[in-house]
């Protein structure tokens, strides 16, 4: 059974510098899964997404508030994830995240 994780998803990320809150886009192109993620003034593509069961896994680069390679890993709950990001060297930094039900979604 594959889970579901389509859809626009409010992340919190606790981090060093403080909370941060993107918002990521996941869905399925062609048969694999593709998403993005906005934030701090910029929208960033996902890459090397990854779904085993439960289990999501994806890399971003950022540029604000500083320039960093991410590594999340999240287990998909219904409409909740939790999980943690790494930034190089630094600590992992606790994730949790719900997903927004259809009316809540942005306009297109």
């Amino acid at each position: 059974m594959t889970t579901d994780i389509e859809g626009t998803w409010d992340l919190t990320i606790a981090t060093p510098v403080g909370r941060m809150r993107p918002v990521v886009e996941l869905r399925r192109q062609d048969g694999r899964l593709v998403g993005t993620a906005r934030g701090v003034g910029e929208e960033l593509p996902l890459k090397d997404i990854a779904l085993d069961g439960d289990q999501l896994t994806w890399k971003q680069s950022v540029t604000r508030p500083m320039r960093l390679n991410l590594t999340f890993a999240v287990t998909i709950d219904g409409d909740t994830l939790t999980g943690t990001s790494k930034a190089g060297r630094l600590p992992s930094s606790k994730v949790t995240g719900r997903r927004r039900s259809d009316a809540a979604a942005e306009p297109a």
